[in-house]
């Protein structure tokens, strides 16, 4: 029997619930493997296909057994999101 598992990729579509319990919809931006774990950039889907010259949030998951997981501290979150701005300079 084969195992059906969820794999993350770049461009993947996803919906999580924001604080007024509305579903929103996450595009995967980016993916980086920090300290021997994974985690992915992300950005609200209405951000990244708005014609705005704005900057888009990016938020950050951490990839647990093949699914997105919040990061749970400041320390955590500085250095994944220093670790994608200098992936993004290379």
């Amino acid at each position: 029997m084969e195992e059906n598992t969820l794999e993350i990729e770049v461009g993947q579509i996803f919906t999580v619930l924001d604080e007024d319990d509305q579903e929103q919809e996450m595009e995967v931006l980016g993916l980086l493997t920090v300290d021997e774990v994974q985690y992915a950039a992300a950005g609200f889907v209405e951000d990244i296909e708005g014609d705005s010259e704005e900057d888009i949030d990016v938020f950050f998951f951490r990839l647990e057994d093949e699914e997105l997981a919040f990061i749970d501290t400041d320390e955590e979150f500085e250095k994944v999101s220093f670790a994608f701005s200098q992936a993004e300079e290379e």
